[in-house]
């Protein structure tokens, strides 16, 4: 039997930080491994303990938002039922209304979760006319779309979420797709961005996660790949894009679509997002063109120094499979957020080019469209559009949410 000084040493155990690539005030250490979920004591030079202390203490600050578009309701209801107790969760939503009213069924799921565990939780629908209102009343329009509505897609989801956690003053945010089949998973997720967070010396950190496996059904029989076929062509971009900045080939990065990441307070509220599926991409391109070359607006965050942690979990992640036209979609806005980069050369736009058009997304180049950026939430008033939020809008549900 153990006593209470013995349970309190458990640790998570993970590789340390070793490896990185420095450009400028970015610094990307290479992948860290999850040895153990929790482990007694045991720290050296080429491993970390992060203690259950440590871990919670991070969780206790930590709001975990989850966009979610026409997920299947049980995925969601899984994800939610794996977050830890301690963090708060906002469910931002844009699923169909429309034939069948899906926002309605994650409400129920919402609610019912509530009812059963007392988590604090809110949820919001992305269409919500109130939204609309509430961005206006900020002057953030840049959000909305030719109807006056807030746009579609992930990131704008992700800004919504990040608005509420900034007006709650947490300090760490950590995102969490819905399509997860494994709710053991998602749980270990959230712990390795506490982890992650625990390990950093900056203000300004990044958490990205890399899978262990991504596991597939091929010939009937269950098979564990390493890579998604857009994760390793992005990640192939990036690198290209960052050793043509350092004069140094590297194979770094590696979590160039990584939909679980997590950030400090800090660094969400000064990065600019991009819309579609280059969302993820886009957030190193952003850190890599502001502060890898010395000039920027951000003095203080300069000085800190960014950090990007990239972790590799224990458990697999086994995903919904969203077909061909979700691939070459995903692949196109990935692509393209690096070739529109101003640190993209000639040589890497005609590579990215060459790809595209083997993966039969595009005939030419005149097809690789900019993706829109939406600016940062740093200079808006977060209390003032949460009061506007809560006064205009139709689907907003709020759990035990009083900011605290």
């Amino acid at each position: 039997m153990f006593d209470d000084d013995d349970l309190r040493c458990f640790s998570m155990l993970i590789e340390a930080p070793r490896n990185a690539e420095i450009l400028g005030s970015v610094k990307i250490y290479d992948v860290q491994k999850v040895l153990k979920l929790e482990s007694s004591e045991l720290e050296t030079p080429l491993l970390r303990c992060i203690t259950n202390e440590e871990i919670e203490e991070v969780l206790e600050r930590l709001v975990v938002i989850i966009p979610v578009k026409n997920e299947k309701i049980n995925l969601l209801d899984g994800v939610l039922r794996a977050i830890p107790q301690k963090c708060k969760i906002i469910v931002v939503s844009n699923s169909s209304r429309m034939k069948q009213d899906l926002f309605k069924m994650e409400e129920d799921v919402v609610r019912r979760f509530y009812r059963v565990t007392k988590h604090p939780i809110m949820l919001i629908h992305q269409k919500d006319p109130g939204m609309a209102i509430s961005y206006k009343e900020v002057g953030f329009s840049s959000i909305l779309d030719g109807d006056g509505l807030v746009r579609d897609g992930k990131a704008e989801g992700m800004v919504t979420g990040l608005l509420i956690a900034k007006y709650l003053k947490k300090d760490f945010v950590g995102f969490i797709d819905a399509d997860n089949y494994f709710p053991g998973a998602v749980n270990e997720y959230v712990r390795d961005y506490a982890a992650g967070l625990c390990m950093s010396k900056s203000p300004y950190a990044m958490i990205r996660l890399h899978w262990k496996h991504k596991p597939k059904i091929v010939k009937r029989k269950l098979y564990f790949k390493k890579w998604g076929r857009v994760s390793e062509i992005t990640n192939r971009y990036l690198n290209l894009l960052l050793a043509n900045q350092t004069g140094f080939e590297t194979d770094i990065i590696k979590t160039g679509n990584a939909g679980e990441h997590a950030m400090t307070m800090k660094l969400a509220s000064i990065m600019n997002f991009s819309t579609g599926y280059s969302i993820e991409p886009y957030q190193l391109i952003y850190l890599l063109e502001e502060f890898g070359r010395g000039e920027t607006e951000y003095a203080e965050a300069a000085n800190a120094g960014i950090e990007v942690f990239q972790i590799e979990t224990l458990n697999p992640h086994l995903h919904e499979e969203k077909g061909e036209k979700h691939v070459k979609g995903m692949m196109m806005d990935s692509l393209s957020t690096i070739f529109h980069s101003r640190l993209t050369n000639k040589y890497l736009k005609t590579r990215i080019i060459e790809e595209l058009k083997s993966n039969k997304v595009v005939e030419s180049d005149k097809e690789i469209k900019k993706n829109l950026i939406i600016p940062s939430i740093k200079d808006i008033d977060g209390k003032k559009f949460m009061k506007k939020l809560e006064e205009s809008s139709d689907t907003f549900v709020n759990f035990l949410w009083n900011g605290n």
